[in-house]
Order: C-alpha cells, then sequence, then structure tokens
C-alpha cells in the first residue's frame, strides 16, 4: 500500500502538533502538511496531493463540510477522515453524504486513529463506535419518506452558495464574507438571495436557525 501522506486541518495548532507527533511514530504514515481552515486543506491538498486529509469540523472561514465537498469535487480520489468532538450524527450523516470515507472523535485519538487511517487509506470506511450507532439507528429508525428532513433544501445548494450560508449564519457581514472568500459584496448578497428562494427562509435569523438545525453550525 505504501506510505500513507495526509494533511492536517485544524484550528488549533496544538492539536495539529499533537497528530503529527503520534503519527510521526509510525513509519507507514507522513504528515506532508497543516493547515488551520477549509482552504488552507484544500490549498495544501492541490499542492501536495496526499492520499488523505485529516479534516477538522468548525474552522474559520470554509469549515470542514464545505472544504470536503470542495476536496471531493476537485481530488475525487482522496481520502476525508473527520477528526472532530462532535458526535452528531447529524455531522455524520452529512459528512458522509459529501463523500468522506471515515468519522473519528478527538478523544479517540491514539491508537484508534492510527487504526482508522489504515482503514481509511486501505479503502475502507471506519466510524467511531459512538457515532455509528447512532447514524444506524437513524435509518433504521425512520420510515423512508422521513429520512430528507429538509436534507434535500440543504442539498440543492451550490458548494458556493453552502459557503456564504455557513458564513452569514456565523454573523459575518456581505462584507466580510465577501473578503473571505474572495468574491464581491454584489455577488455575495446575490448568493443569499438565491439560499433564501432555495430554502424558503427570508431572514438573517431564519438562516441562522436553519443552520443550526442542519448541523452547519453550532451554537
Amino acid at each position: 500500500m505504501g506510505k500513507i501522506d495526509l494533511v492536517i486541518a485544524d484550528d488549533h495548532a496544538l492539536v495539529r502538533e499533537g497528530i503529527a507527533a503520534i503519527l510521526g511514530m509510525h513509519d507507514d504514515m507522513e504528515v506532508v502538511a497543516q493547515a488551520s481552515d477549509g482552504q488552507g486543506a484544500i490549498e495544501a491538498s492541490m499542492k501536495h496531493r496526499p492520499r488523505m486529509v485529516l479534516m477538522d469540523i468548525s474552522m474559520p472561514g470554509l469549515g470542514g463540510l464545505e472544504a470536503t465537498i470542495e476536496l471531493k469535487k476537485t481530488l475525487p480520489d482522496i481520502k476525508v477522515l473527520v477528526l472532530t468532538q462532535y458526535d452528531d450524527k447529524e455531522y455524520v450523516s452529512r459528512f458522509l453524504k459529501a463523500g468522506a470515507s471515515g468519522y473519528i472523535l478527538k478523544k479517540a485519538i491514539g491508537a484508534d486513529l492510527v487504526t482508522a487511517i489504515r482503514a481509511v487509506a486501505a479503502g475502507e470506511s471506519y466510524l467511531h463506535p459512538s457515532v455509528a450507532s447512532g447514524v444506524i439507528d437513524g435509518f433504521l429508525g425512520k420510515p423512508e419518506a422521513e429520512l430528507d428532513g429538509g436534507e434535500g433544501l440543504y442539498e440543492s445548494l451550490t458548494v458556493r452558495e453552502k459557503q456564504v450560508l455557513k458564513l452569514i449564519a456565523e454573523g459575518g457581514s456581505h462584507k466580510e464574507v465577501a473578503t473571505e472568500l474572495g468574491i464581491s459584496v454584489k455577488t455575495v448578497v446575490a448568493h443569499q438571495s438565491n439560499i433564501c428562494e432555495k430554502i424558503d427562509v427570508h431572514s438573517r435569523g431564519g438562516l441562522i436557525k436553519f443552520a443550526i438545525q442542519k448541523g452547519i453550525i453550532k451554537l
């Protein structure tokens, strides 16, 4: 299988360094780059073309979900292993639909992380035990017609619209969102208008509520 080269994306430097130190103890793993946000993860992945990205969820600017969607679109063969503190099944489901190959909690850092990395690198899927049961129960315990739960509304958004929604829901002004994404304020306003139309929400408060319900942001 060869050496597993990875990019670590997490907004906490100590966490990144700690993970890198753990992985550095294993001859079959190599951390080729680190990133503090989703955009950095994309740029590092485009530069180094690693086999895998360890992706945090909550990061400033472009979050882990939006970065995963973009990565799988531009580098479809890359593996994404979500490494987070959140065990919410809404997050797990959303990342799996975005193309992530695994989901592990930060409290499991150590032997479990190494196992997860090797499993995902080998083409398998990995779910941390404490979230796996919730995902399975969520799908088995609901009638098929109820599985969407508004999911179709979110999935109707483009990648850019999802990015704009997250940043606006986090409290960003139109100017701040424009600067973060490298687009004009006019374009941000147009994206927000399209978002509101698609999900039938017509206020900033409504956008925030929708984002919380869909697990896009946390209170």
